[in-house]
């Protein structure tokens, strides 16, 4: 005959491994505990770009920005979307977000790369600003342009 205490503790780990409906947590944990690595490992391949260094340049009227990336090859070309223009205080200053997007955003992290690329502020009437530079994932960098 089986020790009573024993057969109490079988049926309390019993119902803990089971949630209010009656479902395996082990199995639930095991699966968040997939799709977190299959997470993690989509963002190690997708690292992005980072931003080296950023200045204005007057004479030309442009970003100066040196990035860091990530790839099988130097062949990255980077382009930039501008977002919205807004208003910052009462003094005439403004601001804006743009998106720097890398051409070959899923390729392979290989190698690191550097490339210094311009971007011209000819067609954005929000100036003086405060602009600010975004790359995936979360790379964000601002600057003060007069």
């Amino acid at each position: 005959m089986a020790d009573p205490s024993s057969l109490q503790h079988e049926e309390i780990v019993r119902r803990r491994s089971r949630d209010d409906r009656g479902r395996d947590v082990h199995a639930r944990l095991r699966g968040c505990c997939r799709a977190a690595a299959l997470y993690l490992l989509a963002m190690s391949a997708a690292q992005g770009a980072t931003f080296s260094s950023v200045h204005y340049d007057p004479n030309t009227n442009a970003l100066v920005v040196t990035m860091i990336y990530d790839g099988t090859n130097p062949n990255h070309q980077f382009s930039v979307q501008w977002g919205t223009c807004r208003p910052l205080g009462h003094d005439g200053n403004h601001q804006i977000a743009a998106d720097v997007l890398d051409s070959q955003w899923d390729d392979a992290a290989q190698q690191q790369f550097t490339i210094t690329v311009r971007f011209s502020l000819a067609g954005v009437n929000c100036l003086p600003a405060a602009i600010t530079l975004r790359t995936a994932p979360k790379y964000e960098y601002t600057l003060q342009v007069p």
